[in-house]
């Protein structure tokens, strides 16, 4: 670009995202001049979803600011817990993201999860028609307009995935309430009920039943059962 030069600092956080030179302190940036400092930061590698507060010269301004020759930007981290006012709390998880969506609703949280790679068009355009968060590691995806609202996933470990997600937007947990295997809600079902959908041990080994209103899974206290405790457990004790 051949246009005012600006100085820019990212916070720890949104660090992550530009090259290395730029990570540490403050660093010259030359613009085109009609470009906004939205466009810069994502230019930067920044989505803007990992955006925090954007000051310049020390006040809050707009993504759509156009900055200046001169002005010192500082790019923070999103605040924790973030707060999206005008929707309920509810998740769209890509194709990539298949256990942390699982756990997500193992803990009663609405997650709705693409188990097939529609597209990042299709993903943008579900999350802004349901008004749900899409959490992603495709820093592209993250940059798409459609987008009702982001967030990138900033591990690659299961466990570690579940507290990034818990701890940036602290979801109401109720868990063993949906179904995880389509995000559906549980009811309580007799035993009775359920008969021709259970095999033989556990017809005779099990008691307690709940069945998906949506797509008539049946659940029960089974063999991994405190495996899933654990991590109930776990996310309750630390974010509940």
């Amino acid at each position: 670009m051949n246009g005012p030069e600006i100085h820019i600092r990212f916070a720890p956080g949104p660090a992550l995202f530009v090259p290395h030179h730029r990570r540490a302190g403050t660093t010259a940036l030359r613009t085109d001049g009609v470009s906004t400092l939205g466009h810069v930061v994502e230019s930067a590698g920044v989505p803007l979803t990992e955006a925090g507060t954007l000051l310049v010269d020390g006040r809050p301004v707009e993504p759509s600011h156009v900055p200046a020759a001169g002005e010192h930007i500082e790019v923070r981290a999103v605040t924790r817990p973030q707060r999206l006012p005008g929707a309920p709390l509810r998740f769209l998880l890509d194709v990539h993201l298949g256990t942390p969506a699982r756990r997500l609703r193992l803990l009663g949280v609405d997650a709705a999860y693409e188990s097939e790679d529609i597209g990042d068009p299709a993903l943008a355009t579900r999350s802004a028609a349901e008004r749900r968060v899409l959490l992603s590691r495709d820093r592209g995806l993250l940059r798409r307009r459609e987008l009702w609202a982001g967030a990138y996933v900033y591990s690659d470990r299961p466990e570690e995935q579940l507290r990034d997600v818990l701890g940036r937007f602290t979801p109401r947990l109720d868990p063993w309430t949906r179904c995880t295997a389509c995000n559906g809600l549980l009811r309580a079902a007799g035993k009775e009920e359920v008969a021709d959908r259970l095999e033989g041990g556990t017809r005779s080994g099990y008691e307690v039943f709940a069945r998906c209103t949506a797509c008539a899974r049946v659940y029960w206290r089974g063999a991994h059962h405190e495996q899933l405790e654990s991590i109930v457990a776990g996310a309750v004790a630390e974010f509940g």
